[in-house]
C-alpha cells in the first residue's frame, strides 16, 4: 500500500522497520521536530526521523497541523492509509479523514483499558497480569476508535516497563503488517463501553517509593517505573534509584531492611534487585552493597 508512517519514539522504530520490509511504498515520514539535548544542546532528530533518513525516506515534522498548508500538503501525499504509532500530537479530523482508508494507530494495550499516554507504565503500576497491543482504527477521540487487531501477551513477574516496552513493539510491529495484508479481512470492531481506564502521563512527582503500601504494590510500582523517570528512595541524602524487583518473604515495620536488599513494606516484603545510586550505573545488589550497607530502616 502507498502509506504515510507517523512516529516519534523508539516504540515506532520497528513498525516503520516491519513496514518497509514488507514492501509497502512508505511516501513521507511525520515525525515530532529535532530537540536540542546532550552537553553541546545540538538538534537531535528523533529516534524514527534518524531512522527514516538511514531508510531514504523523506521526513516531515510540523510543529501541529494548524497551518491549512501542514493539511494540504499530507492530503497531496495521496496515501491509501497512515500508520500513527506514538506520534505525539492529536490529529485533527482533517487528516484522519485524508488517506483512503484512514489512518491506523498502535495502541500498547487491551483497549479501553488504558487509553491515553502511558499504557504500558500504567498496566505494570495497576498490577496488570497481561496486557497486549491493539490496532485501532482512528477517529476523533482519545483512543476510543475500533479495534481491527488485538494481540495478547502475559506480563512477566518480574518484567519492567523496559523490557514490556520492547515486546509490544515488536508484537505491534507484526500486527499491523498482518491488518495491512488483509483489510478487508480485519473489520473494525467497536470499543467496550465498559472498563474504559485512562493512562495519565507519567509525573516524576509520583516516583518516590512508598514503603507503607502493600509489597505487591510497591513491586509494580518499581517496575512500572523502569528504566524511566525510575522509582527511588532516600539515602543519606541521595537519591538510590531501584529498577528491578520482586517479592518476597519477610515482614516487619514498613521500610525496615530485613536482610541485604529485602525491605519490608506495609505488608509483605520486597527485594531490590537493580539499583543505581546517584551518578552511578545500574548495579546488582552484591555490587551495591559491597563497600556500603543499608541503614536499619529507609
Amino acid at each position: 500500500m502507498k502509506l504515510v508512517f507517523m512516529g516519534t519514539p523508539d516504540f515506532s522504530v520497528a513498525a516503520l522497520d516491519a513496514l518497509v520490509a514488507a514492501g509497502h511504498d512508505v511516501v513521507c515520514v511525520y515525525s515530532q521536530p529535532p530537540r536540542r539535548a546532550g552537553r553541546g544542546k545540538k538538534e537531535r532528530p528523533t529516534p524514527v526521523h534518524a531512522r527514516a533518513l538511514d531508510l531514504g525516506l523523506t521526513v516531515r515534522h510540523p510543529l501541529n497541523f494548524k497551518d491549512p498548508a501542514d493539511v494540504a500538503a499530507f492530503a497531496a501525499l495521496g496515501a491509501d492509509i497512515a500508520v500513527v504509532v506514538a506520534y505525539g500530537l492529536i490529529l485533527p479530523q482533517a487528516i484522519l479523514d485524508a488517506p483512503a482508508h484512514g489512518c491506523l494507530n498502535i495502541h500498547a494495550s487491551l483497549l479501553p483499558r488504558w487509553r491515553g499516554a502511558a499504557p504500558i507504565h500504567r498496566a505494570i503500576m495497576g498490577g496488570d497480569t497481561q496486557t497486549g497491543v491493539g490496532i485501532m482504527q482512528m477517529e476523533a477521540g482519545l483512543d476510543t476508535g475500533p479495534v481491527r487487531l488485538e494481540v495478547r501477551t502475559d506480563i512477566g513477574a518480574v518484567e519492567t516497563t523496559g523490557q514490556l516496552h520492547d515486546r509490544l513493539a515488536a508484537l505491534g510491529a507484526d500486527a499491523v503488517v498482518r491488518v495491512l495484508a488483509d483489510l478487508g479481512g480485519h473489520p473494525p470492531v467497536a470499543q467496550a463501553d465498559t472498563g474504559v481506564t485512562y493512562a495519565h502521563k507519567i509525573d516524576k512527582a509520583e516516583a518516590r517509593i512508598d514503603w507503607t503500601r502493600p509489597a505487591a504494590e510497591v513491586d509494580c510500582h518499581i517496575r512500572g517505573l523502569s528504566p524511566f523517570p525510575g522509582a527511588w528512595f532516600d539515602l543519606g541524602g541521595d537519591r538510590v534509584k531501584v529498577l528491578g524487583s520482586r517479592l518476597a518473604h519477610g515482614a516487619g515495620d514498613a521500610g525496615t531492611v530485613l536482610h541485604g536488599t529485602t525491605v519490608a513494606c506495609g505488608s509483605g516484603a520486597v527485594e531490590l534487585t537493580h539499583l543505581q545510586p546517584a551518578g552511578k550505573k545500574p548495579m546488582s545488589p552484591a555490587d551495591f552493597l559491597n563497600g556500603r550497607a543499608l541503614p536499619p530502616r529507609i
